[in-house]
């Protein structure tokens, strides 16, 4: 494996562990309310401009993600969509290109 592909692979683990640390801390300490997190994103306009900044990244990259497994039909980059929306750009972006940039067999 490239170091590339080991840097892609250990961003991808941090951006699905350290989002969740703080997301399970939240449910932890407010119950298991999802449109209570939901509203806290929504607690000012900054963190609204930031949940915005990040829909758009998320559905930029699920655009970019569906036209490249379209044309290289790497089936299995797809789960970097629901990585992407079940925890975060963080994640999704650097998994998918953690998959991108494996060896062509």
């Amino acid at each position: 494996m490239s170091p590339l592909r080991i840097v892609y692979l250990l961003l991808a683990i941090w951006g699905a562990i350290h989002p969740m640390y703080w997301f399970m801390t939240w449910f932890g300490e407010n119950g298991f309310d999802i449109w209570g997190m939901v509203d806290a994103w929504h607690a000012n306009a900054a963190s609204s401009g930031l949940v915005w900044d990040l829909t758009i990244a998320a559905v930029t990259l699920t655009v970019w993600i569906c036209a490249e497994v379209w044309v290289r039909r790497n089936w299995l980059a797809l789960i970097a969509i629901p990585a992407t929306f079940c925890i975060g750009v963080s994640c999704g972006l650097p998994l998918y290109l953690f998959l991108r940039t494996r060896p062509v067999t």
